[in-house]
């Protein structure tokens, strides 16, 4: 949703109502440019609101505000399918951790979660758990050494 249509409706309805006195549109025209990002601002918060409010209504899954730009999404964002391993795991609640990693892969990961319909949060879940999963199972690693007794 482009936000530009709704500011310009309320340039106009401004402008029109001071209609008439040139002075005062002039006025009204300077107004309504000086408050365009206060504007824009706060229709990014009552989406934002609305997202929240719809999050809380869902069964399962939420809602995320997306900006591109002056391009606003509101995405339903379903919820990951949980794993066996990582249902029992869960029963303990959540922990908050910093992660840092470079511009490059962090891009990558957004990219990854973005085509999955994931964000990147629960992404990042999966993929530690995956990777935890596997560190779990035996190491199968292969040996080119032979061992034993050989006659010829």
């Amino acid at each position: 949703m482009e936000t530009s249509p709704h500011l310009e409706a309320i340039r106009g309805d401004l402008v029109a109502m001071v209609a008439g006195d040139e002075s005062a549109t002039a006025v009204a025209e300077r107004l309504s440019r000086a408050l365009e990002s206060s504007l824009q601002l706060r229709l990014l918060d009552a989406l934002g609101e609305a997202a929240a409010e719809l999050s809380e209504q869902l069964p399962g899954g939420h809602v995320e505000v997306r900006l591109a730009g002056r391009d606003v999404q509101l995405v339903l964002v379903a919820p990951a399918e949980p794993s066996p391993a990582t249902s029992s795991e869960d029963e303990g609640g959540t922990a908050r951790i910093t992660l840092r990693m470079p511009d490059s892969m962090k891009t990558r990961v957004e990219a990854a979660a973005d085509s999955e319909g994931q964000s990147v949060n629960a992404w990042l879940v999966r993929a530690v758990t995956g990777a935890l999963e596997r560190r779990r199972e035996p190491s199968r690693r292969s040996s080119n050494r032979i061992t034993g007794y050989a006659q010829s």
